[in-house]
Parts: structure tokens; C-alpha cells; sequence
């Protein structure tokens, strides 16, 4: 059986971190908190709860609190990581359905699919999910329905070979591109989404343009 730890990178996100971290315990598979530089008491929480907690003194971005998880399950040598974000938007019991699709599908990264149900999905973000979705679809050069879902599976060798840069959300399409190009399989698990009243941590302004700068690099460096 593979050994699989479920990392959730959090940032202030008390309301939702016990609950979290609970139901992934009750599945038997460990679970790593990486605590963003929270001002809240998500850390505090989380170790209450008996999770392992890694501490960002600081706010480094989503990207760097993935690279602090993915850095501990290499020293702990776990054979996949299941990546679920803090707030709660991401129903825990779709787990199983990664793993089960991980094992039967030869995928190497399986990404959440939120596209198959968007009735209840903000415009806006259903609009930016299609068009950055088909852009980053085009150059990985598989077909990828929801690349902006954070909730995902990757397998060791992907993060082995993979050298991650990115603090940010961005992060989340370089894992695909450059998995992409070393010619790793990224399929996708169809997931239910929980929209309730949570405010994006996405900066409209600046992370867009720190988007556009980092897909104008993928596109300029081919390797």
C-alpha cells in the first residue's frame, strides 16, 4: 500500500482547520499543516488537533507553504501528497476518490475538477478558471479541465524531479507545466465545491500580473 500524507497550506484559517484535519485523521492517513505566518490561531489548533505543524514565521505565499510540505514528505518518505487547501471549500471525503483514481488511472499528478458542476460558482471565477484552464491546457499540451483547482494528488517522482520557484498561487500551474514537460501523465477527479461566504486570498491586481509574468517565462523557457 502507498504511503500517503494529505498538506494543507493555511493561512489564518482557524474557522476550518479542526474540522479539516479531524476528517482527514479519521481516513488513517497523516496530515501536515503549514501555517503561512497566521495571525489567527490556526497554529494552535492544528497542533491541539495532533496534526504535524510547520510554521512560516512570516507570510511566504501558498507556493512556498507547498514547497515546506512537500520538502517533509520527501524526508518522510512518502510515496504521494494529497494537497487540500485550509478553508474548507474542498470536501474532505473526495479523498478516497483521488486515491482510488491515482491507483487505477496511471495518472502521476490528478488535479480536482470543479468544472462539471458550476451552477453555484461565482462568475467571475468561473469565467478566469475557463480561459486560464485552456491556456495552460495548451502548454502542457494535455488536456487539463480545471487547472486552478488546489485540490490535487502528486506522486513522489513528480516532486523529486519537479524544481518548484514559485511563492505564490501560480504555483499551482508551474506544477503542471513543468510536470508536463518531463512527460509526467496529469489526469483529474471530479470534486464538489463548498461556496459559502469566504473571501479570496487572491489579489486581483497583483496576482494577476504576477500570472502574466510567470506564464510569459514558461512560454519564453521551453525546459
Amino acid at each position: 500500500m502507498s504511503k500517503i500524507c494529505v498538506v494543507v497550506p493555511s493561512y489564518n484559517e482557524a474557522r476550518t482547520i479542526g474540522k479539516i484535519i479531524r476528517e482527514v485523521k479519521a481516513l488513517g492517513l497523516d496530515i501536515y499543516v503549514v501555517d503561512d505566518g497566521s495571525s489567527d490561531d490556526t497554529a494552535a489548533i492544528a497542533v491541539g488537533e495532533r496534526a504535524v505543524v510547520i510554521k512560516h514565521e512570516e507570510n511566504m505565499g501558498k507556493g512556498a507553504a507547498i514547497r515546506s510540505g512537500f520538502k517533509r514528505a520527501l524526508e518522510n518518505n512518502f510515496d504521494a501528497v494529497i494537497i487540500i487547501d485550509g478553508d474548507y471549500q474542498h470536501e474532505t471525503s473526495s479523498i478516497a476518490d483521488f486515491i482510488n483514481t491515482m491507483d487505477t488511472s496511471g495518472a502521476d499528478v490528478l488535479i480536482g475538477n470543479r468544472m462539471h458542476d458550476t451552477e453555484n460558482m461565482p462568475y467571475v471565477r468561473l469565467q478566469t478558471n475557463r480561459f486560464m484552464s485552456c491556456l495552460i491546457s495548451k502548454m502542457c499540451g494535455q488536456y487539463v479541465p480545471d487547472t486552478q483547482c488546489g485540490f490535487r494528488m502528486i506522486k513522489r517522482k513528480v516532486f523529486e524531479n519537479v524544481k518548484l520557484e514559485s511563492s505564490n498561487f501560480e504555483i499551482e500551474s508551474e506544477l503542471i507545466i513543468k510536470a508536463s514537460r518531463l512527460g509526467f501523465k496529469i489526469g483529474s477527479v471530479p470534486i464538489k465545491t463548498v461556496y459559502e461566504d469566504e473571501k479570496s486570498k487572491i489579489n486581483p491586481i497583483i496576482d494577476t500580473l504576477r500570472f502574466m509574468r510567470f506564464i510569459i517565462k514558461m512560454m519564453a523557457d521551453k525546459k
